[in-house]
């Protein structure tokens, strides 16, 4: 049962990780690759290796989403969704790939890992529980800290009127379909002398 385990969750980690480049989209290349991700944190708890497998789980999940966050919010087309090329020097780019996969498989057929089983009632869990929330807990709250402060100043400054003014003012987005141009200001009501596309709500 574990075995068919570790196989489906290593091919979709797989599948999921060679989709990351074939979508044309950041947002979705954002998910799938924390769907590669979390599919890496079960392999880590199929060998036993359970906290780093749920610590990768939490971190990759919180990670990726924060930087979905940060497409839609600064990318230059809506919601970072507009289709888009994903991938730029394609050949160097497969080869690099091709390289380090037979390279780290080669290392993990080949090589002879250290074996240094844990002596027998040691709580490894609670050992590694007090180094962080012990003498590292200064750097751990510190990066907590910044990363919420990133977090404030990155939704303060792309709302419509962030530090450069209005976020509509002079700003062209992309069309939705090839040819012509499409304003934000034609997708809002004008809440003094109302709009003619009030009535239709907005664009068909």
């Amino acid at each position: 049962m574990i075995d068919v385990a570790f196989v489906v969750f290593a091919v979709a980690a797989v599948v999921s990780g060679y989709r990351v480049f074939a979508t044309d989209s950041m947002v979705r290349a954002s998910f799938l690759l924390l769907a590669s991700f979390l599919n890496v944190g079960a392999i880590l708890v199929l060998l036993l290796a359970e906290y780093l497998g749920i610590a990768l789980l939490f971190m990759m999940t919180v990670e990726m989403v924060v930087m979905a966050l940060f497409m839609v919010m600064f990318m230059m087309n809506p919601a970072g969704l507009n289709p888009m090329v994903m991938v730029h020097q394609p050949r160097l780019a497969a080869a690099a790939g091709v390289a380090a996969t037979v390279g780290i498989g080669v290392v993990a057929v080949v090589a002879e890992f250290p074996d240094a089983p844990v002596e027998t009632g040691r709580d490894t869990i609670a050992e590694l529980g007090a180094e962080l929330l012990g003498p590292s807990m200064l750097v751990f709250e510190s990066a907590g800290v910044t990363l919420l402060a990133t977090m404030v100043c990155a939704v303060i400054l792309s709302s419509a009127r962030g530090r450069y003014g209005d976020g509509y003012e002079g700003s062209l987005a992309p069309p939705l379909e090839p040819g012509g141009d499409h304003r934000p200001e034609d997708d809002l009501v004008d809440a003094e002398g109302g709009d003619e596309h009030a009535g239709q709500g907005g664009h068909g």
